[in-house]
């Protein structure tokens, strides 16, 4: 038996084995599940938080090979890869081009954030500069055969005056788009900058805008991937969306609820908590193809906890907590982020995470993830 490890908390005895979930697993076939896949720094790299990102490219790509081979989808260069929080347009070009030809080698299925994210934040920027760097980024999501996520725009939000420039802008870019999208409503409580994000800070107003987007144009939306951390307002949106787009969902809070469904819909999955949930998440998918929603909810529900965790407020710092659980699970070598973000969260908060992580059997080798925790314990807190 592994000693215990000294958290803040309390002490706490490791559990001795790990969830037996092997690579190998098919594709879900009942849900559409992607993972929003995080970028792991080059710890070495002599760079300041104020400089582009150093990536571990590598490092990155063997992760994503690592829930492709789990049967799960990628969403690349999206939130959880600290997009706009560390890895600036070029690093995310960079990473969807390395991303696209390795899902095109492994057959694996993947999808890419398009945002507007290389223009800068002074002057403002026009509608029309918005639409361009749209455009720029649309256009090389469509050379390198992968799925467009538009993501939402600090640009935009800015430039927008009312719910017209949303819908002037969305439409434009639907009509240039050769395949249909994803759309990505990111609520402010995973990036500030986007409040009042379709023209008004009223939810219902917001989301009939939204609504209008889609229905003007369903042929050129796959998909929308609500991130409000609302349950309700996800199911009000999802029973009245067009015939074949399909709701997935991004809510961390209540996803195994969203997943499973009523009798009047489900949610596939676009989720930030699949990277670290990655091979149970792919497991219990499984499982809920057979048709075993109680076996599904059995499998998931233990996990909102360690989710609610990570993404508890300030929300946008739950990249944080995802990277730390990937080092203690061996798919990294350190707990070193871009922009130096992991030191975003607290000792306690990352300590408690490790608890809940380890109690769910997710890390493959529990005696490395408790001999890192202590490591990090003994670094951040010295010896109690």
């Amino acid at each position: 038996m592994t000693a215990p490890v000294p958290l803040p908390q309390g002490p706490y005895t490791p559990r001795a084995t790990p969830l037996d979930l092997a690579a190998g697993g098919a594709p879900p076939t009942s849900r559409t599940v992607f993972s929003a896949a995080h970028v792991v720094a080059d710890p070495y790299a002599d760079i300041s938080p104020d400089d582009p990102a150093a990536v571990d490219w590598e490092s990155t790509l063997a992760f994503r090979r690592h829930l492709w081979s789990h049967g799960l989808g990628v969403a690349e260069a999206m939130d959880t890869a600290q997009r706009g929080m560390g890895l600036d347009w070029a690093g995310a070009a960079e990473l969807i081009r390395r991303s696209a030809a390795e899902a095109k080698a492994v057959g694996g299925r993947i999808a890419c954030g398009v945002g507007t994210d290389q223009l800068r934040p002074f002057p403002e920027p026009t509608l029309a500069e918005v639409r361009s760097a749209y455009e720029e980024q649309l256009a090389l999501a469509e050379a390198n055969g992968v799925q467009p996520i538009l993501m939402a725009s600090r640009a935009l939000a800015k430039a927008a005056q009312g719910p017209e420039g949303y819908l002037a802008t969305y439409a434009h870019l639907l009509r240039q788009s050769r395949e249909p999208v994803i759309l990505h409503w990111l609520g402010p409580m995973f990036d500030p900058a986007l409040e009042g994000y379709w023209g008004s800070t009223d939810l219902d107003e917001a989301t009939e805008t939204f609504l209008k987007v889609i229905a003007e144009h369903p042929d050129k939306v796959d998909g929308i991937k609500i991130s409000l951390l609302d349950a309700a307002r996800e199911i009000d949106v999802r029973r009245r969306l067009p015939s074949g787009v399909r709701c997935y969902t991004g809510d961390d809070f209540n996803y195994p609820e969203l997943i499973a469904g009523d009798e009047r819909g489900f949610s596939h999955a676009l989720l930030g908590i699949f990277d670290p949930l990655g091979p149970l998440a792919a497991h219990a998918v499984r499982v809920l193809d057979t048709g075993d929603t109680a076996g599904f909810r059995t499998l998931l529900d233990p996990t909102v906890e360690l989710s609610r965790h990570l993404f508890q407020p300030p929300t946008r710092f739950y990249k944080t907590g995802v990277v730390f659980l990937a080092w203690l699970a061996g798919h990294q070598d350190h707990f070193t982020m871009a922009g130096g973000l992991q030191s975003a969260r607290s000792l306690p908060h990352l300590a408690k995470a490790y608890e809940l992580a380890d109690g769910l059997g997710l890390f493959p080798d529990p005696d490395l993830a408790a001999h890192r925790m202590r490591a990090l314990l003994t670094v951040n807190g010295g010896a109690r």
